[in-house]
């Protein structure tokens, strides 16, 4: 080991000494000192409680003291210092484990503490689940934290969709078989040079090409039905998110709907995000076929309209309809696509025989983050053009 990877053994056991948590148990003799105890009662806050058993806080276990109390002052003072002392993805960890393991929901209903929280999106999801329980004055300063984690969401994502969306409109807006006024000859001939005749000095133009079509409003329908069980949290969030983006590009017409055992229609609200989510109930049943039922009465030109299913496909309603709904609209000519979830958590858990049921009926079914889903919508959309 280099002698800069080196620690001396003082520092070694002070390093186990905050892992450990402290006490008489954790053999390390160490003691801390200025703000090493701060940080050690801020850890110990969330990490260690009075039931005398022991785990390091790095397993997610529980120490022997601590505890934030059922006070706001008390949660304040303790997020004022890990902010102080932690970089923000900490905090936003610390954050989520003390309202897990102390159950701090109440609290977080009071505007003077929401305020101090530092915004993520687990928080977001946590303030859509206590939607009806907001007092008034806590409802405004809810709905500035969940705009301030969208509107960084959606710094990041927008420029991504609306690029892969252009481009697979302008694709699907050139004709396959133009009328001979429709020639885009330029773009005919780049297209055939393969077919070049030299002893004739000529292209043959064995593909022609036509003129995009200028008309840019409604060339594609997105009709976007997402399950609000508890869940898909964080899928309703991005697809809130998506929906409001893509509802105001010109080119398509966007309806989003949430579901679980009832279908609510959250189209006239995607001029803001935010709105959105607060018309989201997470929890509850799901009955996956009454929302793909709504959603064929939305769909007026199958054949230019992609249906995505947000859904782990766990069904608590009519199976059999599920299925029907879905190849209908395959047969009618819609791109169906179903997500199994729209998140960074990694693989969903999922039903994996509704899963492969669907997809034998001629859904695209798979599981994709936020990054993935501008390609994955513009590959869906391209397909529209060549079915």
């Amino acid at each position: 080991m280099s002698d800069a990877l080196r620690v001396s053994e003082s520092e070694r056991l002070r390093r186990w000494r905050m892992v450990l948590g402290g006490g008489d148990a954790d053999g390390t003799g160490a003691t801390l000192s200025g703000d090493d105890v701060r940080i050690d009662a801020a850890l110990g806050a969330v990490y260690d409680r009075p039931d005398g058993e022991r785990r390091t806080r790095g397993g997610g276990g529980a120490g022997r003291r601590g505890g934030l109390g059922r006070s706001a002052p008390a949660v304040a003072r303790w997020l004022g210092d890990i902010r102080r002392y932690f970089p923000t993805p900490v905090v936003q960890v610390l954050q989520r484990d003390a309202v897990e393991r102390y159950d701090l929901r109440q609290l977080l209903l009071e505007p003077e503490l929401l305020d101090t929280v530092e915004p993520d999106l687990h928080l977001v999801t946590l303030l859509v689940e206590l939607n009806a329980m907001l007092p008034d004055e806590t409802r405004a300063t809810a709905r500035q934290v969940i705009a301030r984690v969208l509107a960084d969401l959606e710094r990041h994502l927008e420029d991504r969709t609306r690029h892969a969306v252009h481009g697979a409109l302008a694709r699907s807006a050139r004709q396959r078989r133009p009328k001979p006024a429709d020639i885009d000859w330029p773009h005919t001939i780049r297209a055939n040079l393969r077919h070049w005749l030299p002893e004739h000095r000529t292209v043959v133009p064995e593909r022609l090409v036509g003129h995009a079509r200028r008309r840019r409003s409604l060339a594609k329908d997105v009709v976007i039905a997402v399950d609000q069980s508890g869940s898909m949290a964080d899928s309703v969030v991005y697809a809130s998110l998506f929906a409001a983006v893509l509802a105001r590009m010109p080119a398509l017409r966007t309806h989003l709907v949430a579901f679980d055992t009832s279908v609510t229609d959250l189209t006239p609200l995607l001029a803001d995000p935010v709105d959105v989510l607060f018309g989201v109930q997470l929890g509850g049943g799901t009955d996956i076929a009454a929302a793909l039922g709504h959603c064929r009465r939305l769909v007026t030109r199958p054949r230019d309209t992609v249906v995505i299913l947000i859904s782990d496909l766990f069904e608590g309603g009519d199976e059999t309809a599920m299925r029907a709904h879905v190849g209908r609209l395959v047969r009618d000519g819609a791109e169906v696509l179903c997500l199994l979830a729209l998140s960074d958590e990694g693989a969903p858990a999922h039903d994996h025989v509704a899963a492969a049921d669907l997809a034998a009926l001629g859904a695209t079914v798979t599981a994709c983050t936020p990054d993935e889903f501008p390609p994955v919508l513009a590959q869906a959309l391209a397909n529209r053009s060549t079915s």
